[in-house]
């Protein structure tokens, strides 16, 4: 984080409030409790993927907005070090429990975001975020995938899933209707329009075509893009710090 510049503890009086950016839902604990479920996501693909980057037993991996920590519950297996690092006092509740549960002693669970977290000891090998970044307007992106790339020794890798649009503007209006006919029909069965289309008018999710510079204004090399087609609405990306 910057110096503050106007006196006083903490950052200065331009910086963003992650907080207030980081989506009421997650904040709540009844909508914790049930947000697994809801999300459906299976980590194992995720966990494949950084294996097949090197992910092992002498590795540091650092899981930037964590949420109820799914990733990390698994990777912490495999890794030697792994920082799970969220906004939500709840989710952090739900994940510290699960740790906990499972006698993970090499997991360490800090409450910050992509603004705050102080990377303490060597340098990452790995860091990966899902679905976290587009809770941040693109200027305070930039900002954020520069301060990952601190976090990274050179050479790590940043493994990056989000809400990403893959389409061009002219096609907004056809791709995002496609996006919510496909919604859920109830809120226990997963997202439904109405929340689709909040995330759309609210959060701040952006065109592949800003997102890429930004990475690679921040010193990264992309090495593989999967974009999801119908919807164009999901992207991930392989990242190599410089």
């Amino acid at each position: 984080m910057p110096e503050r510049t106007s006196g006083g503890d903490g950052p200065p009086d331009w910086w963003l409030d992650e907080l207030a950016h980081a989506g009421n839902e997650h904040l709540d604990p009844a909508y914790v409790a049930g947000y697994d479920r809801k999300a459906g996501h299976d980590p194992q693909a995720d966990l494949d993927i950084l294996c097949r980057l090197g992910l092992d037993g002498d590795s540091t991996l650092v899981d930037l907005g964590a949420g109820t920590g799914r990733l990390t519950l698994a990777a912490a297996r495999i890794c030697r070090r792994l920082v799970a690092v969220d906004v939500s006092t709840a989710m952090l509740g739900r994940l510290r429990a699960d740790v906990g549960r499972a006698g993970l002693a090499n997991v360490e669970v800090v409450q910050a975001g992509f603004l705050s977290y102080v990377h303490q000891g060597p340098a990452a090998d790995f860091v990966y975020t899902r679905h976290a970044l587009h809770q941040l307007p693109d200027f305070w992106k930039a900002i954020a995938l520069a301060r990952v790339a601190g976090i990274l020794r050179p050479g790590g890798v940043l493994l990056l899933r989000d809400l990403v649009y893959t389409f061009d503007p002219a096609q907004a209006a056809g791709e995002l209707e496609s996006w919510l006919a496909s919604a859920a029909g109830s809120t226990a069965d997963g997202w439904t329009r109405p929340e689709l289309a909040t995330h759309v008018r609210e959060e701040h999710s952006t065109f592949s075509w800003l997102l890429e510079p930004m990475l690679d204004k921040a010193g990264f090399r992309i090495s593989e893009v999967t974009p999801s087609r119908h919807p164009a609405t999901y992207a991930s990306y392989v990242c190599v710090k410089r």
